[in-house]
């Protein structure tokens, strides 16, 4: 048996860090948002042992792959040691705040439990998916999310789809650890509530004014790439533009099509990955 899934990307339509943790985790607030830039996981089983194989060289195909991990959780649970083989297809850039591991991993445990007829609900997923990495749960859920917690704590919004999008990426990557490394801890954690209501509005033009992520202004001193996309962006038509999770992805809100392709095409002019596309 042979199982394709869709592994959607993610952006941080707002993003705060609350605090560092005693067990070392730090604890967010973030806008969650799908987006239709997707990458593509088969799974297939095998005698014994991970074969994981991928179109990308910068992408782990050993047990540091979330991917690995995944079956690890669900072969403990469903008592078996029948591997997998695992093809991922990628088109997520890697190490660049869109949560293309995570979403990788997501797919995996969805089509194991179908391959495995393992009967998990999306809740049991979602808790096997936090012993593996704090964005998986979401990536499991999808849609439009409050995310607290480590991650883990998610609350369903309304719909924030079909709006136009655009991502730059410079072509650099940054650990979420090294992101994380940096941060100075905001003391403002409340603002994300006025962001909430827009996106529950289906306010674009509002919540472009009033996006924001904490770890933006310490990684863009270190790369200004990051800076000159944004101001692309905007000086090219986007309502509002950010820096997506721990970076170096950029992204940009657009109610103008014309002025989205302009923009697209500005961008692609100077940067290796640039997508357009829509919220989900």
């Amino acid at each position: 048996m042979i199982e394709k899934e869709a592994s959607y990307a993610k952006i941080n339509l707002s993003l705060d860090v609350v605090k560092k943790r005693d067990d070392g985790y730090h604890e967010i607030k973030s806008i969650m948002q799908q987006i239709n830039l997707m990458d593509q996981v088969t799974i297939s089983e095998n005698k014994s042992g991970v074969i994981i194989t991928c179109d990308n060289n910068d992408v782990p195909t050993n047990e540091t792959n979330l991917v690995y991990r995944a079956w690890e959780e669900l072969a403990k649970l469903a008592n078996t040691k029948i591997g997998i083989r695992a093809h991922i297809k990628k088109r997520i850039p890697v190490a660049a705040g869109l949560a293309g591991g995570s979403t990788n991993c997501a797919s995996t445990l969805k089509a194991l439990n179908k391959i495995w007829d393992l009967g998990l609900s999306e809740k049991d997923l979602m808790e096997i998916g936090i012993k593996i990495g704090a964005d998986v749960p979401y990536c499991i859920m999808g849609g439009t999310a409050l995310a607290e917690g480590i991650g883990e704590k998610l609350t369903s919004l309304r719909a924030f789809k079909d709006k136009a999008i655009l991502i730059g990426n410079p072509g650099f990557q940054i650990s979420t650890a090294y992101a994380y490394s940096k941060l100075n801890l905001s003391k403002e954690v409340n603002r994300i509530n006025k962001n909430i209501e827009y996106v529950e509005g289906n306010d674009i033009r509002s919540l472009a004014n009033n996006m924001y992520n904490v770890m933006e202004d310490n990684i863009i001193k270190e790369h200004p790439k990051i800076q000159e996309i944004k101001e692309i962006m905007i000086k090219n038509g986007a309502l509002g533009s950010l820096m997506s999770g721990s970076g170096a992805s950029v992204f940009g809100l657009y109610d103008d099509l014309d002025y989205l392709k302009f923009a697209e095409k500005k961008l692609k002019e100077s940067f290796p990955f640039v997508f357009s596309g829509r919220t989900i």
